[in-house]
């Protein structure tokens, strides 16, 4: 019997927890831009996985090294050294310009892992007085879902119900360059933590000189500057890193997603030797974070990037991109905003009650897969191999949606 979309859907309802809630389409395979649901519909994907899938679904390349390891050596532990780990170090390190990486698996276990040595630097190098380090925050983040990282959201879905929160974080208003200069000369900061672009909140990009004087108040204080490139990095917003659009370097960066190129799960955190040898054995790891199965497919994954100069095309198509949607005749598209191929439109709100969700839905329908990210607001990310001809069926797509809304 061929089971339909609606056969898993309800699968994942009754046996799975209620913490997301999918666009129902049931996908089971995955090419480059495409993914097909259960029922055989082709879509393009504008999501990838959150920024996950930058390469493309399944590229070749990086499948046949994850088969190649997988048969020799998956895991370890790092109780015992691997022939494959310390490659991947010596190769991540100098594709990013760090002495050293620690490998992890999530996104916010790196962001977790950031933390920790920016508290233990804090104390070890700065002489801070114990149990007083600060960190600078900014309002309308999203760096995962544990319970520190909730501990200094705004958002009341994130950290609703999980009280007593954390200690130790400074929030304040993200892109305000005075807010910002002022709170990095408060006593006993250690670090600023911030998304060059925020994705979560709606692709929401800072003022230009933001990053760079973030860069400038943080050394003048000896405070490390800490970006959390897990969605924006790995050639996401036309650059290697979103940072590199204003020729920041960060004293930690938080790698993630692409990393693997949405194959598995590996992050990386990346700081010198001043930072990182802060943190000494006993004192921070993962059983699988440095895993050789990881290792060898991240590396593939980085040099897929590098091999498919993916980083100028994620430009190219992007300015392609956001030309054809601000060209969109329709009073429905308030704003237009992104870098790279890390997009968003607001929509406005529909008269009948309609929002972004049910934009979502309609351009379902017509081959086309995105995601809102809050009432009004869709976020547009397609893999970064995607060609022009397909922007330009991917925009017919988005527009023609949207002129089919327009009173």
């Amino acid at each position: 019997m061929n089971k339909g979309n609606a056969y898993y859907i309800e699968l994942e309802d009754k046996f799975g927890a209620h913490n997301y809630h999918p666009l129902p389409a049931v996908l089971e395979k995955g090419d480059g831009v495409y993914v097909w649901d259960v029922e055989g519909k082709k879509y393009f994907d504008f999501l990838s996985a959150y920024s996950a899938v930058n390469q493309g679904h399944c590229h070749p390349r990086i499948i046949n090294k994850l088969k190649e390891q997988a048969e020799k050596l998956t895991l370890t532990s790092r109780a015992f050294y691997n022939n494959v780990l310390g490659e991947y170090e010596e190769f991540v390190a100098g594709y990013f310009g760090y002495d050293k990486v620690l490998p992890m698996n999530t996104g916010v276990e790196a962001v977790e892992t950031a933390l920790k040595l920016c508290r233990k630097w804090a104390y070890e190098v700065k002489k801070l007085p114990e149990n007083e380090a600060q960190i600078v925050v900014v309002k309308d983040n999203f760096h995962g879902r544990t319970l520190s990282v909730v501990s200094f959201s705004s958002d009341p879905d994130s950290y609703g119900g999980y009280g007593p929160f954390l200690p130790g974080f400074k929030t304040i208003e993200y892109n305000d360059m005075e807010a910002m200069e002022a709170a990095i000369k408060q006593p006993n900061v250690a670090g600023v933590m911030i998304e060059p672009i925020q994705g979560e909140a709606g692709v929401i990009v800072p003022q230009e000189g933001y990053l760079s004087n973030i860069r400038k108040w943080c050394t003048e204080q000896n405070v490390l500057f800490i970006a959390d490139e897990v969605q924006t990095g790995i050639a996401r917003t036309g650059r290697m890193l979103a940072c590199d659009h204003e020729n920041v370097r960060p004293d930690i960066l938080i790698l993630g997603k692409a990393l693997s190129g949405g194959v598995l799960p590996v992050s990386a955190v990346l700081a010198d030797d001043e930072i990182m040898l802060c943190i000494q054995p006993g004192q921070h790891g993962s059983t699988y974070g440095g895993n050789p199965l990881s290792c060898a497919v991240a590396m593939e994954a980085l040099k897929v990037v590098t091999d498919e100069n993916l980083v100028d095309n994620a430009e190219k198509m992007g300015q392609l991109f956001r030309e054809r949607m601000r060209n969109i005749k329709s009073e429905l598209v308030t704003d237009v905003r992104g870098k790279g191929l890390l997009n968003a439109i607001d929509i406005q709100p529909f008269g009948n009650g309609k929002t972004a969700y049910d934009v979502c839905l309609l351009l379902r329908d017509n081959g086309l897969l995105a995601k809102q990210t809050h009432t009004h607001t869709i976020r547009f990310a397609p893999p970064l191999v995607i060609t022009e001809s397909q922007i330009h069926e991917c925009a017919d797509i988005i527009e023609r949606t949207i002129m089919g809304l327009t009173p």
